[in-house]
């Protein structure tokens, strides 16, 4: 083999050797490559569910600078989408968009897909955050186009999401909420709890600021779907939500009027949000940082491989100089941002505590108007109560009066007790206000407490009965039979209470017990107790059980009913009667109520040692053959008035209005005059002037439905002698009548 021949054979085995080489390392590198940059986006991904952003930025910035070569297109992209959602995330909205920017030019040549419609959805998200409402719809309807057309409902769910988001920015707040209400059960069944926290915490920004009118209960559903969001964000420590929490927690209270917890909860949202802010800085001027200075793999290999001169090494200085530079003025650029934001969200709580308490201003103003308004109603509709309240007592006692069967004599008297406590709490709810300004006066009168007590217990069987309950009452003996105080004010007070506790216990007992604490010569305390074993009342609640209008919560009054009224009636009769209520319940065992009264001892006889059944010293046989006009424009109750006043042998003529009455007192001799006040024509206080041009002595006695605006000292001003409201009970009716004959009293002048 000559020399040629064994150069010839070395030389083959060479040349194979390097074309294989040649093909094999590049393979290995890509694959190498490749590797790294997976690594680096697991890296990022870790970061980022560790919530540390700058490590995540300068991993993907890492991956992104390893894969620009033309064969990573594909993973390229999956970097890029994880750059722009990370910037998006941290409020780095013109990175955000540039990075979106670039993955849909990207995949717009390769024709619809997948990916492009995610990122459409992604730009259209970074751009309604930007304010470029426009352009963000018109990217989500192309999104929302792909989606829908390919059934794709989970990544749909997303575009919906946004195109609440849009909505909401764009301040249509009802469309808004159905947007958020179609996207949630979606991350629901899909399993995104930080997209379904992150879409309730949208919707309960959009129902804060609706009105019930639009949405109902807009700022109790609003309040839920915050409650909702808290369970997810708390349960995953998603703190960027839990931070935005705040803020909506703080505009929530400002529409209940709780300016001090809105107040702390704004400044707990400044706090974390000024917090929160300059991590999301730090992660930003790292990324510029790493972006900056991480030169390409290739130059670091380059770097390795040989010795940089001075003049390399000073070049090198000088870029990581620019570099820095570039990074503090952004992180300047970006503190002055935040501070520049914050200075706005602080102008904006001060003039949104400004427009409340604008708000406020006016509410008050509409709520001096409202109340002049219901003086007025209640002032015409205590007229219209208070006259068939008339038929019914009258009518009552003209029926006692015909010797009804005993059955129907209880009956009677039932119905009589309930008509004198209808009229009492009538009179007690339009007097709620003087009740508690004490302008209200005590009653003087003699009564049997055991009788009244069982008037009490009788009215109240029926509902007893209803809700099968037993009713027990015991009473101390030794209580004087005849007591002077006021007994509709005390039945009124009984009735309120053991109604209350019927109403609150179900297949149970009441108790009643009336003990005497004490007893002098003229005066006895006692101690009542209304006691049951119903449902009780919460300590929380039995702060506020007494205050008008109040009941222990909402379902109490959807399950139970009442108004709230009557324990706010008791609290205010009882301090005007000297006395304080008290409470002591428990909740699942009943309730128990007591207080204390002082009464004089009554010197009256008794009714068995009164023959001649002279009450309120009434001399019956005085009022016999009296004349009587009565003056009256209603047809009932002149029937009523007149056959009241014949059955006591008084004869009885009857007008219709007060100018009939000037010229029947012009024409006859009457005793005394009965005049109603509102009437037709001229009034009954017009009449009492005419009548008093002629005939200045004789006894003129307003019959009247007292309204809520009159002031009974004009009553006597206009020239009347007594003044007897109606309904009325029939012996002050003839006490009354009896007495201003008697006395002969003038008016007074006018």
């Amino acid at each position: 083999m000559n020399y040629r021949s064994i150069k010839y054979l070395i030389k083959v085995p060479l040349f194979v050797f390097f074309l294989v080489s040649v093909s094999v390392f590049p393979q290995q590198q890509t694959q190498d490559t490749l590797s790294i940059i997976k690594r680096h986006q697991e890296e990022a991904r870790v970061s980022l569910s560790a919530q540390k952003y700058d490590k995540a930025i300068i991993n993907l910035s890492k991956a992104y600078k390893l894969s620009k070569d033309s064969k990573y297109a594909e993973v390229k992209i999956e970097i890029l989408f994880s750059i722009a959602q990370v910037n998006y995330y941290v409020q780095n909205f013109e990175k955000a968009s540039l990075e979106a920017t670039k993955i849909i030019n990207a995949l717009e040549t390769l024709g619809p897909s997948e990916k492009l419609a995610q990122a459409y959805t992604l730009q259209g998200l970074i751009l309604t955050r930007t304010g470029d409402y426009k352009t963000s719809e018109k990217f989500l309807k192309l999104a929302d186009s792909y989606f829908t057309k390919n059934n794709d409902e989970k990544n749909r769910a997303s575009v919906i999401l946004g195109f609440g988001i849009l909505e909401l920015k764009k301040g249509n707040y009802k469309v808004a909420v159905n947007y958020f209400d179609a996207a949630i059960p979606e991350f629901k069944s899909q399993k995104l709890p930080y997209q379904e926290a992150f879409a309730l915490l949208n919707k309960s920004e959009a129902l804060y600021q609706l009105d019930d009118s639009i949405v109902p209960n807009s700022l109790l559903k609003a309040k839920a779907a915050l409650e909702k969001a808290l369970v997810i964000i708390d349960d995953k420590n998603y703190v960027k939500l839990r931070i935005d929490s705040y803020k909506i927690a703080s505009y929530i209270a400002l529409r209940e009027n709780d300016f001090e917890l809105a107040q702390k909860n704004l400044q707990i949202y400044e706090a974390k949000n000024d917090s929160i802010y300059r991590v999301y800085l730090d992660a930003i001027s790292k990324g510029v940082d790493s972006e900056t200075s991480i030169v390409d793999l290739t130059d670091i290999i380059d770097q390795q491989q040989s010795d940089l001169d001075k003049q390399q090494k000073s070049i090198n200085f000088g870029k990581m100089t620019t570099g820095l530079s570039i990074a503090l003025i952004v992180i300047l650029s970006l503190l002055t941002l935040s501070l520049y934001k914050n200075n706005n969200l602080r102008a904006k709580a001060n003039e949104l505590l400004q427009d409340k308490n604008n708000e406020l201003q006016l509410a008050k103003e509409k709520a001096e108007k409202a109340s002049l308004a219901k003086a007025q109603f209640l002032s015409t509709i205590t007229h219209e109560l208070r006259t068939p309240l008339y038929a019914v007592t009258g009518l009552t006692h003209l029926l006692l009066e015909e010797d009804p069967k005993p059955h129907q004599k209880e009956h009677l008297n039932s119905l009589k007790f309930s008509g004198e406590y209808l009229l009492s709490l009538i009179n007690n709810i339009l007097d709620l206000n003087k009740l508690e300004a004490n302008k209200v006066e005590v009653e003087k009168t003699s009564f049997n407490l055991k009788k009244r007590t069982n008037d009490v217990l009788i009215a109240l069987k029926k509902s007893a009965d209803d809700r099968k309950n037993n009713l027990h009452f015991e009473f101390d003996e030794t209580i004087p039979d005849k007591l002077l105080g006021d007994p509709l004010k005390l039945s009124q007070i009984l009735i309120n209470l053991i109604g209350n506790s019927l109403k609150f216990t179900q297949n149970g007992d009441v108790f009643v017990r009336i003990k005497k604490v004490n007893e002098s010569s003229d005066r006895v305390t006692l101690n009542f107790e209304v006691e049951d074993n119903g449902v009780g009342i919460s300590k929380k609640k039995q702060k506020s059980i007494f205050e008008t209008f109040s009941q222990a919560s909402l379902q109490i009054n959807r399950k139970f009913g009442g108004t709230g009224l009557g324990l706010s009636i008791v609290k205010n009769l009882l301090e005007l009667m000297g006395s304080k209520i008290h409470l002591e319940s428990q909740l699942g065992k009943g309730s128990k109520f007591w207080f204390d009264i002082n009464f004089a001892i009554s010197e009256e006889f008794k009714d068995s040692q009164n023959p001649q059944n002279i009450i309120y010293d009434v001399d019956y046989v005085a009022l016999e053959n009296r004349n009587i006009l009565v003056v009256e424009d209603n047809k009932i109750n002149q029937m009523i008035t007149k056959k009241i006043l014949e059955k006591n042998k008084m004869n009885c003529l009857v007008a219709d209005n007060g100018t009939d009455a000037i010229k029947l007192v012009k024409e006859n001799d009457f005793d005394v005059v009965l005049m109603d006040i509102h009437m037709p024509g001229i009034s009954g206080i017009e009449a009492t002037h005419e009548i008093r041009k002629f005939n200045k002595n004789l006894p003129i006695i307003a019959l009247t439905a007292v309204t809520i605006d009159e002031n009974l000292d004009d009553f006597y001003r206009a020239g009347f002698n007594e003044i007897i409201p109606k309904p009325f009970k029939t012996e002050e009716f003839f006490e009354k009548i009896y007495r201003t004959l008697e006395s002969k009293g003038l008016p007074v002048n006018n």
